[in-house]
């Protein structure tokens, strides 16, 4: 079991956390606008879903990537949590292997991708694409890094990704 997070990593961490629940907050605000607007003023406005669609993008890459846990990612668990900690750890160590060769890869064409969307600009609110599309980024920039790590944990044999998985391959919610 790994020591208590110093002070500092908890206020990022916490508010990197914040980022998807305000987003989620923004989207049921629009939704409630939009709702209200349509069938109460019978003047429906663009720009609500505009928003939304941007806040669930971000909400779900910003989630995945910075605020989500190693534990809270989908494994097969059937297969994961059926060999031993020898095979996890090799599992651990080639799938980290792909994931950050996949997303270093493709790195570059994604970096041409949002910088050329600059030229363009949302419908309703004007904001650049490039803006909107900068998840992408940090999404490919942080999974290399956690990949990275999960890797020189999974090397070094120092993590063997059973703090969340029990002897029986299931989540073990008592942590």
């Amino acid at each position: 079991m790994s020591s208590s997070p110093s002070r500092p990593t908890h206020i990022l961490r916490t508010l990197a956390d914040a980022v998807p629940a305000t987003l989620l907050a923004v989207m049921f605000v629009c939704f409630i606008i939009q709702v209200f607007m349509r069938y109460v003023m019978d003047s429906p406005v663009g720009w609500t879903v505009e928003v939304c669609v941007i806040a669930w993008l971000w909400i779900l890459l910003w989630g995945q990537s910075v605020s989500a846990e190693e534990q809270d990612e989908i494994r097969f668990d059937i297969l994961y949590g059926s060999v031993s900690s020898g095979v996890r750890r090799w599992f651990r160590i080639v799938f980290s292997l792909l994931l950050v060769g996949i997303y270093a890869w493709s790195l570059p064409a994604l970096w041409d991708f949002v910088t050329f969307m600059k030229i363009q600009d949302t419908s309703y609110l004007d904001i650049p694409f490039s803006w909107v599309y900068s998840v992408a980024l940090i999404f490919s920039v942080v999974t290399i890094l956690r990949y990275l790590r999960i890797l020189w944990g999974a090397a070094r044999g120092t993590d063997t990704g059973q703090s969340s998985v029990d002897e029986l391959g299931r989540k073990d919610f008592t942590e």
